[in-house]
């Protein structure tokens, strides 16, 4: 058996934990024991994860799994208890993934996430507008890095903004690593019934938004419909708003990135790749689980082994990216893969980028001398969510 475990403790807020960026300097594949005892793999290069994802003979199928950290809420015997809802895509393999994705892509192309840019933008304002009449210091993720992409994904999905708490609430509950079967399932159950009734309306008066759109459309039941609902929903606000604050935080402890982005508005584009690339609010997979024998790296990883990508690893592999421990906004963009890649490639990633291209533009514009309102090493960190961030973020001006 392997000694090596995954862990989501870091030495220092935007660097991968020391003992995964001390292996992959060793090789790119490596043993690991996962929480059930189950001997798999991590992977820790950049061309060894990017062939992973690319692969069909790769599952994503979650009965595949197994854990790759120990959850304390959650024995062995609660693994049985979940299920993945229908429709809910992201744990699906050809060609039932292929189904799903395919009615949705068309709503999220560059071309229809342009058209979203005056409202994406009327919206950080208001945000900021908000901030700047209240109170300083403020908390940064519930002025601004929080309200921003809630709101875009309502408006988009065509859930009521008023409602925010009764599905932000369930979300944190969902991806906190601490919290118990019964209250992850209890917070599952009512996401489900609130969207499930929405859907119902939705199908009785059809609207101007996506899940109408979906709803009249006819090639989704109500199960399959609240399964993509609840995806969309929970990432579309999940990730964008913990890179909206983390990013932040990046940019307040290295000023002179922050001036970089600031000063110079063609910057922000490449900017927010490199945050992208640089903090991998991933940090806990992509999981597979191989369907046969496949090599990878040069090693042989067997039929029904799990196998789990760190992406700030992966995302700092020095022979894809040169100085990759270095946060630089005018590295050449691109080639990161905070988005995934293959099939299962995030759908709202051009959704995202405008958002965060957006945001952290108006955000310096508004307020060029923003600062932190606590010392750095103050600012609570989400070490014990799958989604990486910061809990809060004070800052002032």
């Amino acid at each position: 058996m392997t000694d090596l475990t995954m862990t989501t403790r870091r030495e220092r807020p935007f660097d991968p934990p020391d003992t995964f960026t001390r292996i992959r300097q060793q090789a790119a594949v490596h043993r690991m024991t996962y929480a059930d005892g189950h001997e798999g793999w991590l992977i820790t290069g950049y061309d060894e994860a990017r062939a992973v994802l690319a692969d069909p003979r790769f599952s994503n199928r979650p009965e595949l799994m197994h854990p790759p950290i120990a959850r304390p809420g959650f024995k062995p015997e609660d693994a049985g208890r979940f299920s993945v809802p229908p429709g809910f895509f992201l744990r699906m393999d050809q060609p039932e993934h292929t189904r799903y994705r395919k009615l949705l892509t068309g709503q999220f192309t560059v071309r229809r996430m342009k058209l979203l840019e005056p409202r994406v933008q009327e919206i950080a304002e208001s945000c900021l507008d908000a901030m700047e009449a209240g109170p300083r210091p403020a908390d940064l993720v519930e002025a601004f890095a929080l309200p921003i992409p809630s709101l875009v994904i309502c408006e988009l999905l065509g859930v009521p903004y008023e409602d925010r708490e009764r599905f932000q609430d369930d979300s944190r509950i969902l991806v906190n690593l601490e919290t118990k079967a019964d209250d992850a399932l209890a917070a599952l159950g009512r996401i489900s019934a609130y969207l499930s009734g929405l859907i119902g309306r939705k199908r009785a008066h059809p609207e101007d938004d996506l899940l109408s759109g979906l709803a009249v459309g006819g090639e989704l039941d109500d199960a399959e419909l609240t399964g993509v609902a609840i995806l969309l929903l929970i990432a579309g606000h999940e990730t964008t708003a913990n890179m909206l604050g983390l990013g932040t935080y990046a940019l307040l402890t290295n000023p002179d990135q922050l001036a970089a982005m600031r000063d110079d508005p063609s910057v922000v584009d490449n900017g927010v790749e490199e945050l992208l690339r640089y903090l991998s609010i991933i940090h806990l997979g992509p999981i597979r689980a191989a369907l046969e024998d496949v090599e990878i790296g040069g090693r042989l990883i067997a039929k029904g082994d799990a196998v789990t990508l760190h992406l700030p690893v992966v995302n700092r592999d020095p022979g894809r990216f040169p100085g990759a421990d270095t946060l630089d906004v005018t590295r050449p963009a691109g080639g990161h893969l905070a988005f995934g890649h293959g099939i299962h490639q995030c759908l709202g990633q051009q959704l995202a980028r405008i958002e965060m291209r957006i945001g952290y533009a108006a955000l310096l514009r508004r307020f060029p001398d923003l600062r932190l309102a606590v010392e750095p090493h103050e600012v609570p960190m989400r070490t014990d969510m799958s989604i990486y961030g910061v809990h809060r973020l004070p800052v002032t001006w």
